[in-house]
């Protein structure tokens, strides 16, 4: 058993299990979140042309800033269009 732990509160850590990964994107669309931090977006370029070249749908998002939680309605969208997320946390 995989366990995620939120890094957001140091105190009291909250403890989630992971999803079940898919066996294959065939047919899925992933979504791509840049959170806005330096370089972020250079990591989803590459990821978006390796996955668009192996014929996945892809779809880009961006939260407005890295040091706030992604806004309600950008969340629902991403939950509404996507089936795969993938969030770019680089430096």
């Amino acid at each position: 058993m995989r366990v995620l732990l939120d890094p957001t509160s140091e105190r009291v850590p909250a403890t989630r299990t992971l999803n079940p990964r898919p066996a294959s994107l065939d047919g899925l669309t992933v979504g791509l979140l840049d959170i806005s931090k330096a370089r972020g977006d250079v990591l989803l370029d590459r990821l978006e042309s390796r996955l668009v070249a192996d014929g996945v749908t892809v779809r880009r998002y961006a939260k407005p800033t890295f040091a706030k939680p992604a806004p309600i309605d950008l969340r629902h969208e991403i939950a509404v269009q996507c089936e795969v997320v993938i969030e770019a946390l680089a430096d």
